[in-house]
C-alpha cells in the first residue's frame, strides 16, 4: 500500500493508501474541501508536493456541492480547473477515470502514472508508451 498524507476527511472509498501524518509519503490525498478552501486553495504541503513531483489526488465526492448561485458555481468550476492544471488528479475512488491524450501528456511531462483503475483512450496509451 502507498503511504499517503491525508488532507481533510478520509474518503469513503478505499484508494489503496495507508494514511500517515509524517513524511515520507508517496502521495497526498485530499479527502475533502470546504467552499472557502476550494476557492482559495493554497495548501502549502500540496504545493510543495506538486513542485517535487509527488502525486496529489483529490477525492471528488469530498468536494462541496454545487451551489444554486450561478456566479459562485462558475468560480468553483474555475477553481477546479486550476487544480487540474496544476496536476492534481481527480478521482471518485470507485468509477474508472478516463485519461485523455492531453492528460496523458501532462502526466508524462511530470513523470506521473495514471491513478489506479484509470481507463486510457487509445491515443493516451500511445502517449504514455512513448510512441506519440
Amino acid at each position: 500500500m502507498r503511504r499517503a498524507l491525508l488532507i481533510g476527511k478520509e474518503p469513503a472509498a478505499d484508494l489503496g493508501c495507508d494514511y500517515v501524518s509524517a513524511e515520507p509519503w508517496d502521495l497526498i490525498v485530499i479527502g475533502s474541501l470546504t467552499l472557502g478552501q476550494l476557492l482559495c486553495f493554497r495548501e502549502e504541503r500540496v504545493l510543495d508536493a506538486l513542485s517535487r513531483g509527488i502525486p496529489v489526488w483529490l477525492y471528488t465526492p469530498g468536494l462541496p456541492e454545487v451551489p444554486k448561485n450561478r456566479s459562485l458555481s462558475g468560480s468553483l468550476a474555475t477553481a477546479q480547473r486550476e487544480l487540474k492544471n496544476w496536476g492534481i488528479l481527480f478521482t471518485d475512488g470507485g468509477r474508472k477515470r478516463l485519461i485523455t491524450a492531453e492528460e496523458a501528456r501532462q502526466l508524462k511531462r511530470t513523470g506521473r502514472a495514471p491513478a489506479p483503475g484509470a481507463l486510457l483512450t487509445p491515443l493516451a496509451k500511445q502517449v504514455l508508451e512513448g510512441s506519440d
